[in-house]
């Protein structure tokens, strides 16, 4: 089955993956393999306090919706920007895909579809394409 549209839910842990169209949808989630705990800034310690981002987790990412015509980044932290980072630097035609990056907390599978549905009726809307 073909999917126009894929919305990638992403923190610094695993990736939920959701390709659709109108009719169906295909759901995938990334685990990253790496075990370094999350760390805060504390003040008076030299750094930043994290570790950089899991670079095989986001390629892996990356290609999970290589196929996808339009892509939505969404998530609770920073790890949707380092997301499109990765996407600019190593591969420009998924870059170009994303239509949209949104702060979101932590929905269910089925609420991240309803929501990507809504926000690609706008996308399509305002671009004159059919859903």
């Amino acid at each position: 089955m073909s999917f126009n549209h894929a919305v990638v839910w992403i923190d610094h842990k695993e990736a939920h993956v959701i390709h659709f169209n109108a009719e169906a949808s295909e759901n995938e989630v990334i685990k990253t393999k790496s075990t370094h705990p999350h760390l805060h800034h504390k003040s008076g310690v030299i750094g930043s306090g994290r570790f950089g981002s899991d670079q095989g987790y986001l390629h892996d990412v990356i290609l999970a919706v290589a196929e996808a015509k339009e892509i939505l980044i969404v998530g609770p932290g920073s790890a949707k920007l380092d997301l499109v980072k990765h996407a600019n630097h190593h591969d420009a035609k998924v870059a170009q895909k994303i239509v949209g990056i949104e702060t979101v907390d932590h929905p269910t599978d089925p609420q991240l579809l309803a929501f990507a549905r809504q926000t690609f009726l706008k996308v399509d809307r305002m671009k004159g394409d059919q859903f």
